[in-house]
């Protein structure tokens, strides 16, 4: 069998990949699971992302209006009178992209295995049959774990955590995520709360299972009330190259993963947009390019996790009385983009009062992250 282009991994980047080159191309899309979605993923897509990238609305299952943010000691809140996000149900998002993708030609190759490169060709299995493609481009979207990145000798300097989340039921207020930050609970990272209804919650962390469980008893969460629980793994960092001969990776076998959050649907996507563009050229070499401004956003984001990483409590608490003050919150309302941090930072720093009162913290913090 050839095809044009050859896909393989049918999460969110490579089915969104293949919807795009649909019609224009020979595509197919090679994908081990036998069904979509099961990966744990918390499922929240900036409101304006969502609607630019034109994702399946029949996946939304809740419309965020803000957040609440937790410390040891303090909170503060962070709302609008529209959707600032949208929590999406991970299968009906995977679907409802391949559909598309399949509505334009392309052929899907479900429960079947990549095992590697041979003689220019993709080795496939399915069930007990062994079989090759031969395509134009192929396309690693397999995951953090990649396959295809092995095959072609990518690189990664990146720091890899384990991640729990899991589906509990309990009263919340469906237009608000929480974020909790306590080192002292979880040193790696911090923890969510993300209603998917009034009475069901995802709530997750990085880090250890065993702080995970602590903060759902400070939370005051049952674990008896888990009606679902998932386990996965993120890289934060770079993998190099993206780019091999007429091999190309795309999203989370990219690390094209926001290393704030952890979320990383949209960089994949956006990155899918311009790697669509060099596959339709001919030219592969125009990819990352493309995608400085995703490796900014990366970057920076890489900038904000290491301070995290090295701020003690105390001056994460010192942190919240900043951006907790009246300004503070009026300039994360006016202008935060939940996929664009850098943007959020850009706003705080043109105001001299905020810009003194970080200084005072940390003066590393604003050398950093300008």
């Amino acid at each position: 069998m050839r095809y044009d282009v050859l896909i393989i991994g049918g999460g969110p980047a490579g089915n969104y990949l293949a919807q795009l080159l649909g019609r224009k191309l020979d595509v197919a899309v090679v994908e081990k699971k036998r069904s979509f979605g099961g990966k744990a993923c918390t499922g929240i897509i900036g409101a304006e992302s969502f609607e630019k990238l034109d994702f399946p609305g029949e996946a939304v299952l809740n419309e965020l209006r803000g957040a609440v943010f937790y410390s040891k000691i303090q909170s503060f809140q962070i709302e609008r009178e529209t959707p600032q996000a949208y929590v999406v149900d991970r299968k009906v998002f995977e679907a409802g992209l391949a559909k598309r993708a399949v509505k334009r030609g392309v052929d899907y190759f479900m429960g079947t295995s990549f095992l590697g490169f041979k003689n220019g060709r993709a080795k496939l299995q399915h069930l007990n049959e062994t079989f090759e493609i031969e395509a134009d481009f192929y396309v690693g979207a397999d995951g953090v774990a990649s396959t295809v990145a092995k095959g072609i000798g990518a690189k990664s300097e990146a720091e890899f955590l384990k991640g729990y989340e899991a589906e509990i039921v309990g009263e919340f207020n469906k237009d608000f995520t929480e974020v909790w930050i306590n080192k002292e609970v979880n040193p790696e990272f911090f923890f969510w709360v993300t209603p998917v209804s009034g009475d069901v919650a995802r709530v997750g962390t990085f880090g250890s299972l065993e702080s995970f469980r602590r903060f759902l008893t400070d939370r005051g969460l049952k674990p008896t009330s888990i009606i679902e629980f998932k386990a996965g793994s993120v890289g934060l960092g770079w993998r190099q190259p993206w780019v091999r001969e007429n091999v190309a990776l795309l999203g989370d076998a990219a690390l094209q993963v926001k290393p704030t959050t952890a979320g990383g649907i949209v960089f994949g996507a956006l990155c899918a947009h311009h790697l669509a563009r060099a596959i339709l050229s001919g030219d592969l070499s125009e990819y990352e390019r493309a995608c400085a401004g995703i490796k900014k956003q990366i970057a920076f984001g890489l900038k904000v996790r290491r301070i995290f990483k090295g701020m003690s409590q105390e001056g994460i608490e010192r942190v919240f009385e900043v951006l907790g003050s009246e300004e503070a919150r009026e300039v994360i309302e006016n202008h935060a983009d939940f996929d664009d941090h850098l943007r959020t930072f850009k706003a705080l720093a043109k105001k001299p009062r905020l810009l003194a009162s970080l200084l005072r913290i940390s003066p590393s913090l604003i050398r950093a992250l300008v």
